[in-house]
């Protein structure tokens, strides 16, 4: 969850043209068990924009690897990276640590 209000969003966006609850990224698995990332603007008054682009309010927007997102008029740049493609390192998923260990 994108957003201001720091007691609830998972990425704060601190910005004034920002709403409290802005945009949601979302994650769906395909039939065929590929995990694909979707966004969701929450009915902002001053919009989610994917690479330049305003999208709809309330209607998932799949996205795609390097995707750039954009939230109100923040000149605050969001990138999608998938797993291994950050300086093309390879992530293998057994060594990543959650927040408990």
């Amino acid at each position: 969850l994108f957003g201001k209000d720091r007691r609830v969003v998972d990425v704060p966006t601190d910005h004034p043209t920002c709403s409290k609850q802005h945009a949601v990224l979302h994650y769906r698995v395909t039939t065929g068990g590929i995990v694909k990332p979707y966004i969701m603007d929450l009915e902002s008054v001053n919009g989610t924009f994917v690479n330049g682009e305003r999208i709809e309010a309330a209607k998932y927007v799949e996205l795609r690897e390097k995707d750039v997102l954009k939230f109100g008029m923040s000149s605050r740049e969001f990138v999608l990276l998938h797993g291994g493609s950050a300086n093309h390192v390879p992530i293998d998923a057994k060594d990543l640590k959650s927040d408990s260990e």
